[in-house]
């Protein structure tokens, strides 16, 4: 995690930003949960813990700095809450994601489905892609089980 946070350091000291301790508490808590997909609500509530006299509004501003950075990723789900997601070091593109509409659990896909598809845009409709993301809205395994199991019992 140290080597992580030097180099995140190092992006915002070229983008001409200092670490702060409020920016570092708030880059430790997104590194600490990582696969959390964490509104700023909740990556406050983590700082605070850590660091009480740190503010929302601080946390907002500086998951927005970061998110400028493209140091994270701001995502929505579709149910109107945006949440922070480190980008993966050295990803030309954000990773996809698998959201459960039944029960709300996210999963991601790392590999890059959307080459192909990116080339052609590119060829056909002269679109230079810089970035895309791509959310599969559907129903996980576990809950697909639940449902069996719950049609066996009838």
């Amino acid at each position: 995690m140290e080597d992580r946070v030097e180099r995140i350091k190092k992006q915002l000291h070229t983008a001409g930003y200092k670490l702060t301790p409020q920016r570092e508490a708030t880059v430790r808590v997104l590194l600490e949960h990582e696969e959390d997909h964490l509104s700023a609500e909740d990556v406050y509530l983590l700082v605070k813990e850590k660091s009480p006299e740190i503010g929302l509004a601080t946390v907002y501003r500086t998951l927005e700095l970061l998110t400028e950075l493209k140091i994270v990723d701001k995502i929505n789900f579709g149910d109107g809450v945006s949440r922070y997601d480190l980008r993966k070091e050295g990803a030309a593109h954000f990773h996809h994601h698998l959201v459960c509409i039944e029960c709300g659990s996210v999963a991601e896909i790392e590999e890059d489905l959307l080459e192909e598809v990116e080339a052609i845009v590119e060829r056909d409709w002269k679109f230079k892609i810089k970035d895309h993301r791509l959310t599969f809205h559907g129903i996980c395994y576990r809950c697909q089980q639940k449902h069996m199991e719950e049609q066996n019992e009838k």
